[in-house]
C-alpha cells in the first residue's frame, strides 16, 4: 500500500496488538497544520444513549501505529485505551 487518503482510513478496522481487541473504525485523522503531518487517529467511543454515558473517543498517537494493511490498522494502544472490562467470564 503506497498511496492512501484519509477516506481510506475510515474503511479499516483498528486492532490493539496488546490484547487483540477490535477498537473500531477510524472516525477522524488529526493533523499538525504547521508540519502537515498526521499526529493521531481517532476511534469513536462506544455506546451510551444519544451520546450520553458512552465511552470517550480513543485518540491514538501516530507513533503507536505499528502497521497499516489493506483492511486493518494494527496499533500498540497500551496506555491509550481503557483495559478490557471483565464480564464475569473466566479467562484461560
Amino acid at each position: 500500500m503506497s498511496d492512501c487518503n484519509t477516506g481510506d482510513f475510515r474503511e479499516k478496522e483498528v486492532v490493539n496488538l496488546c490484547d487483540g481487541r477490535l477498537l473500531g473504525f477510524v472516525s477522524e485523522v488529526e493533523f499538525d497544520v504547521v508540519d502537515g503531518r498526521i499526529t493521531a487517529i481517532v476511534v469513536p467511543g462506544r455506546g451510551g444513549f444519544f451520546g450520553i454515558g458512552g465511552e470517550d473517543d480513543l485518540v491514538i498517537p501516530w507513533c503507536k501505529i505499528q502497521k497499516i494493511g489493506e483492511d486493518v490498522i494494527l496499533v500498540n494502544a497500551e496506555g491509550c485505551c481503557p483495559p478490557r472490562k471483565e464480564n464475569g467470564k473466566k479467562r484461560l
